[in-house]
């Protein structure tokens, strides 16, 4: 019984352990044999591809910096489109979701209907849009040459903005946050013939 535990006897522990040593030694020394040839086969073929330079050729000129330069693209040409006059107005102290209720009601509108529109509007976001549909209107006249009254609200755009944050005290010695949002407001007034 002593004799098949291998544990108290020492001298079948070394020879298992010699076999598989052996074992491992042969298998590992096969494909070390055959790396060398193959790495030497590759660095001969890649020096018979390198393309030889002539004696009167020259290396390309690079960039300071050691790059190369790289040819810009020439971007194409824009079609002139219909004439777009543009306002917005940034910061504006009206909550964007309460804003939105008025574009919405003047996108598309020529301009003199958006005017009365705005001007009978309950909404305190109408009197902010108002000035800056006005705004716009008076950039059509002076930066295009354009008749104000013969434009129509293109696009209208109402984006939140940064968000003031206030406290307020409350029962219990509480507080309660008040949240004051702002929006960014862009106009775009086009002429009327190209609907």
């Amino acid at each position: 019984m002593a004799d098949e535990n291998p544990d108290k006897n020492p001298d079948k522990k070394n020879s298992k352990s010699k076999k598989m040593a052996s074992k491992k030694t042969t298998k590992a020394k096969a494909p070390a044999k055959k790396a060398p040839k193959d790495t030497a086969a590759k660095k001969t073929s890649k020096a018979k591809k390198a393309p030889e330079k002539k004696a009167g050729e020259k290396k390309a000129s690079k960039a300071p910096g050691g790059k190369e330069p790289t040819k810009k693209k020439e971007a194409p040409k824009a079609k002139p489109g219909p004439i777009v006059v543009r306002a917005s107005s940034r910061y504006v102290r009206v909550a964007p979701r309460k804003a939105r209720l008025i574009a919405d009601q003047v996108r598309g509108l020529q301009i003199d209907r958006a005017r009365a529109l705005l001007q009978f509007s309950p909404r305190g976001a109408a009197q902010d849009i108002g000035k800056l549909i006005e705004s716009a209107a008076a950039n059509a006249e002076n930066n295009h040459d354009l008749v104000s009254d013969e434009m129509r609200v293109a696009e209208i755009t109402v984006d939140e903005g940064p968000t003031l944050r206030r406290f307020r005290p409350r029962a219990l010695g509480r507080a309660t946050p008040i949240n004051k949002r702002t929006s960014h407001i862009a106009v775009a007034l086009s002429p009327e013939e190209e609907l």
